[in-house]
């Protein structure tokens, strides 16, 4: 499953949404990282204090990471805890993410994962982000 994560920030970092991208040919899934339904959310808090949760496009996501932009979307990961049972995993990579050179922001992903017979897909993920308390 770490290879699927891997792959998925690669694709992010290339530009390259087909490698993220999941597809199904035949109801089979081929090339892909993300399970059809893939939820995306992130934890953000307020200057006052609010906790929220924002849930992200998918689609949305996959256009960003494939429109062309001048500077490498770059999110460097360390694989920190992976738990496993059966058919389901969960991964928790705290991140630091750059545009290009310029650090943008850190926190920490948290992927669930589901073993299909084609491998590991991503599931869901929910992540922090912050400018302050970064490594």
């Amino acid at each position: 499953m770490q290879k699927t994560i891997t792959t998925f920030f690669d694709g992010m970092r290339r530009g390259d949404s087909t490698l993220v991208r999941s597809t199904l040919v035949r109801s089979t899934l081929v090339r892909s990282t993300l399970a059809p339904g893939v939820v995306f959310q992130t934890i953000t808090t307020t200057k006052e204090g609010t906790t929220r949760v924002g849930l992200e496009n998918p689609n949305g996501f996959l256009k960003s990471v494939g429109t062309p932009h001048k500077e490498v979307y770059d999110e460097r990961i360390r694989f920190e805890r992976v738990l496993l049972d059966a058919n389901l995993a969960s991964v928790w990579t705290p991140y630091q993410f750059y545009v290009g050179p310029k650090f943008s922001h850190c926190g920490y992903n948290s992927f669930q994962l589901v073993k299909y017979a084609q491998g590991w897909r991503i599931v869901h993920v929910i992540d922090t982000r912050r400018q302050d308390g970064c490594q």
